[in-house]
């Protein structure tokens, strides 16, 4: 079984920041691409950044948030700069994960954390 288990999620101003954590485990082969998703009230849910062979970030996100890998703790994590208000939602952790050398690729999800930004 794979799990991923985020945390870091909270309560901040606008403008200040959070560092979201990812941990993926379990019986993982490898992991090819670490995901941050968010959900907000009322909308679809939409891809923030992905690392993988490449690093990419959604528009409204782009110079604000870093995505970074730590691959011998099969951690992703995602620090959020000058936070706003339409920053706020559910962020969820995926991950598409080998679980063996020569089985098909799956997708894992996290639970989500919560970010709330207000003052």
């Amino acid at each position: 079984q794979v799990q991923l288990v985020e945390s870091g999620g909270g309560l901040v101003q606008p403008g200040g920041s959070l560092t979201l954590s990812c941990v993926a485990s379990g019986s993982i082969f490898s992991i090819y691409t670490m995901n941050w998703y968010r959900q907000a009230p009322g909308k679809q849910r939409e891809l923030v950044a992905t690392s993988g062979r490449s690093t990419n970030y959604a528009d409204s996100v782009k110079g604000r948030f870093t995505i970074s890998r730590d691959n011998a703790k099969n951690t992703v994590y995602l620090r959020m700069n000058s936070l706003k208000p339409e920053d706020a939602g559910v962020y969820y952790c995926n991950a598409r994960v080998d679980i063996t050398s020569v089985g098909p690729s799956h997708d894992y999800w996290g639970q989500g954390t919560q970010v709330t930004v207000s003052s």
